[in-house]
């Protein structure tokens, strides 16, 4: 397999990883920037130039892309889609994905659990807003933040005026949520490839701060999760269409609610607190999909009848089967695990 890995940053411990796992499989794999990728398109066809040359015949692509890159890194992976390469994470999906109001708008008419959210524009609405939401502690944060940047706790009605209406000044979009006090400073991180957690850690805020992100200073422990977690985290992540990602989930009174949905999870976390090859799993689900994709596009029709008095049988639809349910294995230093 021909695979791409989009990432700004080849050094990365996530992107290191990766490469290390395709190359150990037997697979040819390249890290490109995404800014470096340029593209050509025409209604004849699509192509694509990295650094002044060609890129072409890509079985896969694997992405990576920073926040701060959404819009032209999901541009450059569309290009590759529509050159038929195929991906985990469709373009479509990392743009639902951080968009954090649109992703629990779809979560939340699925039916999943998410901590209570209210969203305005105007300022002479805050008050309301705010009492649509219930008093404080309240969670501030940025629409498109990401590894706990722009999250902020208020404990006062008028720190959460204050925030929002710096933040307006800003002309930056956030969300403002209900504070889940009995989790105590700890979520649970779901890793989701290809239908199955394949890995889980309990996360635990550093002391001063309700962030449990381990790029705030928190700590990690690997987990298995009930049920209803895993059930939660698979749903959240076929929803938004995403073959990979970082689940977030917060244990609350009424069961598992959905913090975030991360398009980009990174594995140095996971891999550390599991003892599980994660990398490894993502390309042996990449590997998958994509055989399966180019037997699909390789596969030859059936050859219609010709003779007369005979009728043309229609293809039955396959039936889907049933969803993809996690194991129980228990997590192994070294193995690639299914949780």
């Amino acid at each position: 397999m021909k695979l791409a890995i989009l990432s700004r940053n080849g050094k990365l411990y996530s992107t290191r990883r990766l490469v290390e796992a395709a190359r150990v499989r037997g697979h040819t794999v390249r890290v490109l920037d995404p800014l470096r990728c340029y593209m050509h398109i025409s209604s004849e066809g699509f192509d694509m130039h990295y650094k002044g040359a060609p890129l072409a015949d890509y079985n896969a692509v694997i992405p990576r892309i920073g926040a701060s890159i959404t819009r032209y890194g999901s541009a450059v992976l569309r290009q590759f889609e529509l050159m038929g390469a195929d991906t985990p994470n469709p373009s479509d999906a990392i743009l639902k994905a951080r968009d954090k109001l649109r992703a629990h708008q779809l979560l939340a008419a699925q039916g999943i659990g998410l901590p209570t959210t209210v969203f305005g524009d105007n300022p002479d609405d805050t008050d309301d807003l705010l009492s649509m939401l219930g008093p404080p502690p309240h969670v501030i944060k940025l629409n498109e933040g990401t590894q706990g940047a722009g999250v902020m706790l208020t404990e006062k009605l008028s720190a959460s005026r204050g925030v929002i209406e710096a933040l307006r000044g800003l002309y930056a979009q956030f969300v403002v949520q209900e504070f889940i006090r009995e989790a105590k400073g700890a979520d649970l991180r779901c890793f989701v490839v290809g239908g199955h957690v394949v890995g889980a850690m309990k996360r635990q805020s550093a002391r001063g701060d309700f962030r449990s992100n381990l790029h705030r200073g928190g700590t990690a422990v690997g987990v298995v999760p009930s049920e209803h977690e895993i059930e939660t985290a698979l749903r959240a992540a076929q929803v938004l269409g995403l073959g990979i990602a970082g689940v977030d989930l917060i244990r609350s009174d009424r069961g598992p609610l959905v913090l975030e949905v991360n398009a980009s999870p990174g594995l140095e976390g996971i891999e550390r607190a599991t003892g599980l090859d994660i990398a490894g799993s993502i390309i042996d689900h990449v590997f998958a999909s994509g055989a399966a994709s180019s037997l699909k596009r390789n596969r030859k029709p059936a050859k219609k009848s010709t003779k007369r008095g005979t009728t043309k049988a229609k293809a039955k639809a396959k039936p889907k089967g049933p969803k993809p349910k996690a194991g129980s294995a228990s997590p192994a230093k070294g193995k690639r695990g299914r949780l």
